[in-house]
């Protein structure tokens, strides 16, 4: 039985969905606040995770030719301004640095809020010829927005993430990769996260600045609010003509590149809470948990019982597993673990040891299943996948059941006043009425889905002829 005192810790979801996420991400040990507005300490725990995340998409990345490299994290103001849609697009969140030392700089400097400009920068210096195409880079740092209101991992003024920054020579090959990326991320959520997502296009209000076009991937969490979990954007050739970045083909003839830039970051670590997380704390997904086991000796004080849970851990050593040897009792070391959301816990005990059996308990389902030691290695190798192909269709059948479908501006106001999810309707294309649905619900477009259905044949909102299919729904 957990500790009901560690549970109690925790605000229901069903009560206050914010507070139980930061309630989760505080007892579970992801984050501590900083001293500066805005900022996390991210914990070993939270940390981890993020490693497991970062191998994982790293791999994916390599598998399609990116590489990595590092830029600076600073950026002069006159090499930020030389894109204006950019600048225009990032300039209420940008920090800056006037100091150096005790000597003020004659230029501001930006700490990167994203590293556009500084790819373009180093790119019309290194690239050339046709025969220096594609550039297909990627880094993993830090970037800074001071944002006004604050979550943690969902909007901090400083958060982790990858930004990938490739040039090719022609147009065709920038909107592969874009979509190519993208795609990478939608596979990523889906086997890793188990998170099933809308993959699409934002519109031109939504999308990135500087950006022809944006391509998203959205989430659904548990509330019923969307959560945009991965961009892939094409550039065009905007801006190689804004920095000059040319090349000389094969005939000896000057032509601008065509670039793109893609992103995901520890917000993807909201999503997992929000997607999978239950009144107990973290479910993790066992394909990307840091610890996919942990072995419980129950009366560990009895003679052999340590040594049996170690020879457990012993024998699965091909999984990420460990032992909790503490002094803490056993229902404080369940609570434990399922706060953490580590997918497996083994049992085992003197009665257990004498019968040559543990105890398999799963995290999501809380299932019991009763294993004779010597099977447990096969066991465990059967309850993990079908674990993860579980939590994945449990997300999948959550989507599909908060997904509506609105074909007029009553039904789509009703819908809107009655349940939370993602609201399938018509729009003409106008950003006025974009806005207008904005600003009279709360809600937004989410993207434009690659798959397009017609609902209608009208606008939700002016009912004049409609052009595409959006998802709406309010975010985070």
């Amino acid at each position: 039985m957990a500790d009901k005192k560690l549970v109690e810790e925790i605000t229901a979801m069903e009560e206050d969905f914010p507070q139980w996420y930061t309630d989760v991400v505080i007892k579970a040990g992801l984050i501590s606040y900083s001293n500066i507005k805005g900022f996390m300490v991210i914990k070993p725990a939270g940390y981890a995770l993020w490693e497991a995340i970062q191998s994982h998409l790293d791999a994916r990345f390599k598998a399609t030719g990116v590489e990595n490299v590092y830029m600076p994290m600073l950026i002069p103001e006159s090499l930020l301004q030389k894109e204006k849609d950019h600048v225009e697009g990032f300039a209420p969140e940008v920090a800056w640095v006037t100091y150096g030392g005790m000597e003020e700089l004659q230029e501001r400097l930006c700490v990167r809020p994203t590293s556009e400009t500084l790819f373009c920068d180093f790119y019309k210096d290194d690239v050339h010829s046709y025969r220096d195409l594609p550039r297909l880079y990627n880094q993993w740092c830090s970037v800074v927005r001071w944002e006004k209101e604050t979550r943690p991992f969902l909007r901090s003024r400083e958060f982790l993430w990858q930004e990938g920054h490739t040039i090719h020579a022609t147009a065709q090959e920038a909107e592969e990769r874009t979509k190519l990326m993208l795609q990478v991320y939608a596979d990523f959520c889906a086997e890793d996260l188990a998170i099933p997502t809308i993959k699409g296009q934002k519109t031109e209000k939504e999308k990135f600045a500087g950006a022809e076009h944006t391509y998203t991937i959205e989430a659904l969490m548990h509330d019923g609010r969307a959560l945009q979990s991965g961009t892939s954007h094409n550039f065009g050739d905007g801006f190689a003509r804004a920095f000059g970045m040319q090349f000389t083909d094969k005939d000896n003839q000057l032509h601008y590149v065509y670039q793109t830039s893609w992103g995901l970051s520890t917000r993807i670590i909201g999503a997992l809470i929000m997607v999978h997380g239950d009144n107990s704390g973290l479910v993790m997904p066992p394909k990307i948990a840091p610890t996919q086991i942990m072995v419980i000796p129950i009366q560990q004080r009895k003679e052999g019982v340590l040594e049996a849970a170690r020879a457990l851990a012993a024998s699965l050593s091909d999984f990420r597993v460990k032992i909790d040897e503490t002094d803490k009792s056993p229902g404080f070391k369940f609570a434990e673990q399922e706060m953490r959301g580590i997918p497996l816990r083994i049992e085992i005990g003197p009665r257990d040891i004498e019968n040559g059996e543990c105890v398999i308990v799963r995290r999501d389902t809380r299932e019991k299943i009763t294993c004779s030691i010597a099977e447990l290695p096969a066991k465990v190798a059967q309850i993990l996948p079908k674990m993860q192909q579980d939590m994945y269709d449990r997300a999948l059948q959550h989507l599909k059941d908060h997904t509506y479908t609105a074909t007029d501006k009553q039904s789509f106001e009703k819908i809107f006043e009655e349940k939370t999810g993602f609201v399938k309707a018509m729009w003409c294309g106008d950003r006025a009425c974009e806005e207008k649905i904005k600003e009279e619900y709360g809600v937004t477009s989410r993207c434009i889905p690659f798959e397009q259905e017609e609902v209608a044949a009208t606008c939700v909102c002016c009912g004049k002829p409609a052009k595409k299919m959006v998802y709406w729904g309010k975010s985070y």
